[in-house]
């Protein structure tokens, strides 16, 4: 039998990959902190709902205590903020010629490399639409790119076989030898994403309200200046050109970009960003302090004021704390 694929959380993102994996007849294991979550998976089933596909798939599943051996592949996709403890309890499960895949939102390759080398970490940019809604049940709300490469750009044979196993769950990923400019490109967007959860307002409306453009531009600005200033120039995602809001670029290519974000998320079955559930129906921690919070030191080894993506930062933390609520106030207090 086939060594399976390791897959470290099996939410939103690691349990859409695992069933659709698991459903085209790939090896695969889920490993996850839920309990609950982990028993539905390999009991009963996880579910996978919405628009892009319904189905239900018995899936071999463990918590952290109950994994043993060690694999060649470990796809990580726990939250960003999960990524330090995580780390530690994969290391001893890694193969000692195996790599880390990283499924997951931000620049978390940067914190993996540091553990494992960079040459056993391979970056991923993912951009779906999925929403862990409880044990053994996910939404899948819309496709959207799937970019995979090594942090060095050097494709392998090991590049190639998980750009072939991506491709069996989005036929249209791409194989790129240019991660981080994906990463980067998702960051910008990311800091809008974060920005639209201090309201309870949907990604749609948020992005296709005049009123509150100055805050996607400054957002676009600020990161694509941190990332040009470490020598990256960010690509996106379907009309998501991120370089529209580099230095000295008119104000209307980069509304004509939100302006396609706005109509981008009117059309999936999933209306809010994970980060506004985090905060409205889960209560907890968002990803924001270990994802956009990055950029205010990032930005500070080169010089770049980041004002708004730091306010961006404080607001949620506010939020987190239950010192401030998701409202149309809140977000004014960024004050673009």
């Amino acid at each position: 039998m086939a060594e399976p694929i390791v897959i470290w959380g099996a939410g939103a993102i690691g349990g859409t990959l695992g069933a659709h994996w698991a459903r085209a007849g790939h090896a695969v294991l889920l490993v996850d902190t839920v309990a609950a979550h982990v028993e539905a998976c390999r009991t009963t089933g996880l579910r996978i709902t919405g628009p892009v596909s319904d189905f239900t798939q018995v899936i071999p599943a463990v918590t952290p205590a109950e994994l043993t051996g060690t694999y060649a592949r470990i796809v990580l996709a726990v939250k960003a903020q999960a990524t330090a403890a995580a780390i530690p309890m994969l290391a001893p499960h890694l193969a000692p010629d195996g790599f880390v895949f990283s499924a997951q939102n931000g620049l978390n390759e940067i914190a993996l490399s540091r553990a494992f080398g960079a040459d056993r970490v391979m970056g991923c940019f993912v951009n779906f639409g999925a929403d862990w809604h409880g044990p053994g049940e996910i939404l899948f709300g819309n496709r959207s790119a799937l970019v995979i490469g090594e942090l060095d750009g050097v494709t392998r044979p090991r590049t190639e076989a998980m750009f072939a196993l991506c491709r069996d769950f989005e036929p249209d990923a791409i194989l790129t030898d240019d991660i981080w400019s994906y990463l980067w490109g998702k960051m910008a967007y990311g800091a809008m994403l974060f920005a639209t959860a201090l309201n309870n307002d949907s990604m749609s409306a948020n992005f296709g309200d005049p009123a509150r453009l100055p805050v996607w531009l400054a957002l676009g600005r600020e990161v694509v200046a941190t990332a040009l200033a470490h020598g990256v120039t960010p690509r996106g995602f379907g009309d998501f050109h991120p370089m529209a809001f580099a230095p000295g670029v008119p104000d209307a290519e980069g509304k004509a970009v939100v302006d396609w974000l706005r109509d981008f998320n009117a059309i999936g079955a999933k209306t809010h960003s994970g980060i506004w559930r985090d905060l409205a129906v889960r209560r907890r921690k968002t990803e924001a302090e270990a994802q956009i919070g990055l950029v205010p030191g990032l930005a500070a080894e080169k010089g770049i004021p980041v004002p708004v993506t730091t306010r961006v930062c404080a607001l949620i933390a506010e939020i987190e704390a239950g010192s401030r609520a998701q409202s149309a106030e809140t977000f004014m207090a960024i004050g673009a």
